[in-house]
């Protein structure tokens, strides 16, 4: 059975279904004419007639109150089925309204298209959710006590069962309309730093840049910091930092134009806005200079900030200003300069140490 190129029921399906409803046809009849013998087997002899008219008042009695139980139910179900057809046709043309809102054929001021789907599906669980309650009462035996015991029971196992998941997709839900992140989105969540690669009402799952995959519950999610880099490189770029120290012996001027040539040497760096240094601090024996970047693809800062470090050591080395840390910059006298033996001279020899006679 196909609708154009779709297929509904397969050969196979429908062949196991035709033969399933042969079995039981034959199993009914079997148990048909089972019946039958027995009766009329019974009722040659007079000490069984009696009992041959039992048999058939304990199948035509329980027989009779089924059919009329169906017959008398027939307006409830008549209404349930009622109820069900408006709930499923008005969830569809629900989620043909929030596909259009998705698509952007229809626009809403506030309202933006990534909303459309998580809030569907919201809509939809609230209209399930009102007709189960339309239907509930027309339900058979609704009334009894057997029923109403069961019907709570299975809430308080709900209940007390799934609160956790419960406060997930209360975070997922939270998540979707805070507009944190989307999927793509190279993000920093608590510790953990990587690309969005998965967001439901349940998890959200961040791939690392060593492509390890971590799931975050979405309650852990909304009860921390998160930083998101890709949503601020959308609006024109992302700023990203590195410290460098140097000695005060250095020009700070000069130190600044070479970290900024390192910087415009660098592959993925905009030229505008235009990389700056700031000066963060004077400390005992050196000055921290902070080198400042924009990029557009922050979910490449961990290349981007390796090359940037390559670059500011081959601009220091080739000017021959050394990167010392505090304690070796103030105890060294006399030593080789700490840079690669490249950049040094055919002709250079180590100072040695200055000694002062009274």
């Amino acid at each position: 059975i196909r609708v154009q190129k779709l297929e509904v029921i397969s050969r196979a399906r429908l062949a196991r279904a035709l033969l399933f409803v042969a079995r039981a046809l034959r199993f009914a009849a079997t148990v048909m004419l089972v019946y039958l013998y027995l009766l009329l087997v019974l009722s040659f002899f007079p000490w069984t007639r009696r009992l041959s008219g039992e048999i058939v008042g304990w199948v035509v009695g329980p027989l009779s109150q089924v059919l009329g139980g169906m017959i008398g139910y027939l307006p409830s179900l008549f209404t349930i089925l009622v109820i069900v057809a408006v709930t499923y046709y008005g969830t569809k043309l629900v989620k043909r309204f929030f596909l259009a809102i998705e698509q952007r054929s229809i626009r809403f001021s506030g309202f933006y298209p990534e909303w459309a789907r998580p809030t569907y599906k919201i809509v939809r669980f609230l209209i399930i959710a009102l007709a189960v309650i339309m239907v509930w009462p027309y339900l058979p035996n609704s009334e009894s006590q057997a029923f109403r015991g069961v019907a709570a029971f299975l809430g308080l196992l709900i209940t007390f069962g799934s609160a956790g998941m419960i406060a997930n997709v209360v975070g997922g839900i939270m998540l979707t309309y805070m507009r944190a992140f989307h999927v793509g989105d190279r993000v920093r969540i608590a510790d953990t730093v990587g690309d969005v690669v998965e967001q439901n009402l349940l998890v959200t799952r961040v791939r690392t840049s060593k492509s390890v995959d971590v799931t975050i519950p979405n309650s852990l999610v909304l009860g921390t910091h998160i930083i998101n880099w890709s949503m601020r490189a959308r609006e024109g770029g992302v700023l990203l930092h590195t410290t460098v120290t140097i000695g005060y012996d250095a020009p700070w001027r000069q130190v600044h134009g070479l970290l900024i040539a390192a910087a415009k040497k660098t592959d993925l760096i905009l030229a505008d806005p235009a990389p700056f240094v700031l000066q963060t601090s004077l400390n005992d024996f050196h000055v921290s200079y902070e080198l400042n970047v924009w990029t557009l693809q922050p979910e490449r800062m961990m290349w981007i900030h390796s090359r940037l470090h390559e670059n500011i050591q081959d601009a220091f080395n080739e000017a021959g200003i050394e990167i010392l840390s505090p304690s070796y910059g103030a105890l060294r006298d006399g030593n080789t300069v700490a840079m690669p033996t490249d950049y040094l001279p055919p002709a250079y020899k180590p100072e040695g140490f200055l000694f002062r006679r009274k």
